[in-house]
């Protein structure tokens, strides 16, 4: 169990807040991971995350959808430079170490939180390893980290960000990138020219699922899928 306190918190879409916390000297973790965060309330204040942050940044940063629940109000109401535990870091979830297959992350809603660790990683590490996102939501309001993640796209030539949006007509902002869901002819378009890629799938499990079937639909084999489900968000 580690003592950490909380820096500040911030918006990271719609509904979605981010809060970074203080780092224990000696926290080691891989890209991908998650930690167990445990409130000041009692110990059964407590939820599973995914890291944001990638293990060169000096913080500790989770994001989540802000429902409402016991929990998720308790957390939105911590002042900056108030206490809390973290215990971990945990997962299997991490990038495979063969640099020369590609990674495919298909990411839906809340569900990019580890993808964003592992993609800062790379960008600061100057990966030579093709990665691609797709990443699904219902508008470019409800994109967690969508201007960084095209941002991360202009500095790491070796990754792509293929985003989508299936509810536009409930949006107010502009978009000209892709609409509707993931189904096997874009991820067929997308993989086309990657190396014997490996891909991740996180988000609900229902999502999950459904991704599992469109995959094998577009020809991937099941030992070259992984993922991880969200639950409750």
């Amino acid at each position: 169990m580690h003592e950490v306190k909380l820096i500040r918190r911030e918006e990271a879409a719609a509904g979605t807040m981010a809060f970074h916390f203080t780092k224990p000297a000696g926290f080691v973790f891989q890209p991908g991971q998650a930690v167990e965060l445990v409130l000041p309330l009692d110990d059964d204040a407590r939820r599973t995350f995914s890291l944001v942050s990638a293990p060169f940044e000096d913080q500790l940063a989770v994001a989540t959808r802000m429902r409402d629940s016991a929990f998720k109000r308790a957390l939105k109401a911590l002042a900056p430079g108030s206490p809390a535990r973290i215990e971990g870091p945990f997962g299997s979830l991490t990038l495979h170490e063969d640099r020369a297959r590609a990674a495919v992350f298909i990411a839906g809603g809340i569900g990019i939180t580890p993808f964003m660790s592992m993609l800062r990683q790379a960008a600061q590490d100057k990966l030579p390893q093709r990665l691609l996102l797709i990443y699904s939501n219902r508008r470019p309001e409800d994109a967690a980290f969508l201007a960084e993640l095209q941002q991360l796209e202009q500095r790491n030539p070796h990754f792509r960000l293929v985003a989508t949006m299936t509810e536009m007509e409930k949006s107010a902002l502009p978009w000209s990138g892709a609409t509707g869901l993931v189904d096997a002819g874009l991820v067929r378009r997308c993989t086309r020219d990657l190396p014997e890629p490996i891909t991740y799938i996180v988000g609900p499990p229902g999502m999950v699922e459904a991704m599992q079937n469109v995959l094998q639909a577009a020809g991937v084999g099941k030992d070259d899928i992984r993922t991880e489900e969200f639950f409750g968000y």
